[in-house]
């Protein structure tokens, strides 16, 4: 991705994983509101909400190695916004996949490939970084992708 230079604190790299959980929440919430099917807008609010849940996570993190921050306000003031997992922006994936997120099991399927994408990144990236908090945080959030996709595995099953 053309915004990593390689060298990223581990500060750094919190910063832009909570930007692309922005980026992934606003897609979600940018498929609920153009859809007309219910199920689609139903299913794209719950993974809405579980960026959400990723980027409180994120902030609570950075909040603990920054003690001057307190303020999410303050902290969201240095996100990179408009990307998502992937490094796609939200405008764009949504321009090229258009028609394959009109049912519940399309929408599934590019989630579990955003996911995907994104544990792929963590983990690549882990592997170029020299600061040990960073290629822990970097871990961890390949491990909690990992637990998205068995997730998003099990509702794939339910659905089809």
């Amino acid at each position: 991705m053309p915004f990593l230079r390689g060298d990223e604190t581990t500060q750094e790299i919190i910063v832009l994983a909570y930007g692309m959980e922005e980026g992934l929440r606003g897609f979600y919430t940018a498929v609920s509101e153009r859809t007309d099917d219910p199920d689609v807008a139903g299913l794209a609010d719950k993974l809405s909400e579980i960026e959400e849940r990723h980027k409180e996570r994120l902030f609570a993190l950075y909040v603990s190695m920054h003690s001057t921050i307190a303020l999410r306000e303050t902290f969201e003031s240095d996100i990179v916004t408009g990307i998502m997992e992937g490094g796609f922006t939200t405008e764009e994936f949504m321009d090229h996949n258009r028609d394959a997120m009109t049912t519940v099991p399309d929408l599934l399927s590019i989630a579990m490939m955003l996911e995907t994408q994104a544990l792929d990144l963590y983990m690549r990236y882990s592997e170029k970084i020299q600061d040990a908090p960073g290629k822990g945080v970097l871990y961890d959030l390949a491990e909690e992708e990992k637990g998205h996709l068995t997730r998003l595995g099990r509702l794939m099953e339910k659905k089809v």
